[in-house]
């Protein structure tokens, strides 16, 4: 029995990412691809729909991996941890309250596996220029916001800034492992589904290159080649970043108090956090606010706070006031990140819609599913389209409403790409300080790092 036991503990150790099309593949990359102890059997996929049952491909595996690795269905985790000898689960995606951490964790146990994370220093890449990181607390938090003016006020200082976009590798991976959009055709072109069109958008019509991918490793080298003085990280969900940040701003949402101290793993990027923003402080109550600022205290004392309100406004106020309208709203922030509800429906609010249609009724296909899964989404259009098909299950659920107009509270301009039956009301979305300066920190960076060089 013993000479049996020595062999199995000196063969590679069989690893499962768990993960959810984005940090699972990451991790692979810089932490398993060329590490000969470890044999990846498979990655699990959850949380976003139609990203299971693919090949991570030969091409970006690797040469130990000439088939590539399977990416299997979640809900299969006991049955494959069974079938394929699984050592290790290795949790790699974003975006999950304790209570979920604990109950992967536990599934993964009870079956025979041990059950890890990665850190941040094991899974953080270098860049040669400077790097500024925003993340937040949970999906939904106003990230885009603060990314786009963080992007503008190192413009207006005189830098060339390129944004890099945490991945959203849902579509072809072989064709997705390095992104380059810098307008809108290469929007078309090179985006599959509406969440990366939701996160580019803005971006590019602001005039900012946006790198993204599947291989963060090809992305740093590819961007290198141009002229570019200073990366910033948009992040995604409430992962922390894929590049060690040189100046770290972490966003958080009161509209979920408590949700800072129990979102997974939105408290790591809130102990790491060199600013504080407290966003959406126009949405709730003074005393939410202490209370939040109360608790961001407790785990990192010396982050800089500032308190932001966000502000939406529209372009067309006229086809609100009065009217019935249809709200579609940011996909994943009223999905996995447990919002109700998003901008459109603050901006259908604020400029006096006679009522906000709620969605439910004319729902079909996949979208009718969505509701089913998250029951908590009140009475707005999630902007789900993850494949052709949902696409057009949106586009069908959109134009059945029975409404005078749809007001888009997603960042992407859903018109320009599926056919929209009623007039159309644009929602954007911006953050103002009230206590402390976006300016101010990013002058002091600048400061800061410009002294460092001189004194090297």
């Amino acid at each position: 029995m013993v000479p049996q036991l020595t062999s199995l503990r000196r063969r590679r150790k069989r690893a499962l990412i768990m993960g959810a099309g984005g940090r699972d593949f990451h991790n692979f990359n810089v932490c398993f691809r060329d590490n000969h102890e470890y044999e990846v059997v498979a990655f699990t996929a959850s949380q976003i729909p139609f990203i299971e049952n693919r090949i991570y491909p030969p091409e970006l595996s690797g040469a130990s991996y000439p088939n590539g690795i399977p990416i299997l269905p979640e809900s299969k985790l006991e049955e494959i941890i069974e079938k394929c000898e699984v050592d290790e689960v290795i949790l790699s995606y974003s975006d999950l309250v304790c209570e979920d951490v604990l109950l992967k964790m536990s599934r993964a146990l009870a079956a025979g596996a041990s059950f890890r994370v990665l850190g941040v220093r094991e899974t953080m890449l270098r860049a040669q220029i400077p790097v500024i990181a925003v993340s937040a607390v949970r999906t939904g938090a106003g990230k885009s916001s603060v990314a786009r003016k963080v992007v503008r006020i190192l413009k207006e200082r005189g830098l060339k800034p390129v944004v890099v976009r945490h991945p959203m590798a849902y579509g072809n991976l072989r064709e997705m492992k390095v992104q380059r959009i810098g307008c809108l055709e290469d929007l078309d072109k090179y985006t599959y589904t509406i969440e990366e069109r939701e996160e580019f958008e803005w971006h590019i019509q602001e005039g900012t290159v946006v790198y993204a991918g599947v291989d963060y490793e090809a992305v740093l080298n590819e961007l290198s080649k141009e002229d570019f003085d200073i990366i910033v990280w948009d992040g995604g969900n409430n992962d922390w970043p894929f590049l060690k940040p040189d100046l770290h701003i972490t966003v958080i949402d009161p509209t979920r108090p408590g949700h800072e101290l129990r979102s997974f793993p939105g408290l790591v990027n809130l102990i790491m956090a060199d600013v504080a923003l407290i966003n959406k402080a126009n949405l709730v109550h003074k005393d939410v606010i202490r209370q939040t600022l109360e608790r961001v205290k407790s785990v990192n004392s010396r982050a800089r706070v500032i308190i932001a309100s966000s502000e939406v406004t529209v372009d067309k106020p006229e086809l609100v006031r009065g009217f019935r309208v249809l709200v579609v709203e940011d996909g994943p922030s009223v999905t996995h990140g447990h919002l109700s509800f998003g901008a459109g429906y603050a901006a259908a609010l604020k400029y006096q819609a006679a009522e906000i249609v709620d969605p439910r009724p004319y729902a079909v296909g996949s979208i009718k599913k969505v509701y089913e899964d998250y029951p908590h989404i009140g009475p707005v259009l999630p902007a789900m389209g993850y494949g052709p098909q949902q696409i057009r299950d949106l586009e069908e659920t959109i134009n059945r409403a029975v409404a005078d107009a749809v007001v888009l509270g997603t960042p992407t301009d859903l018109s320009r790409y599926i056919k929209i039956k009623k007039p159309v009301v644009k929602v954007k979305y911006e953050i103002h300080e009230l206590d402390g300066s976006l300016s101010e920190v990013i002058d002091d960076f600048l400061s800061k790092a410009s002294a460092s060089v001189r004194a090297n």
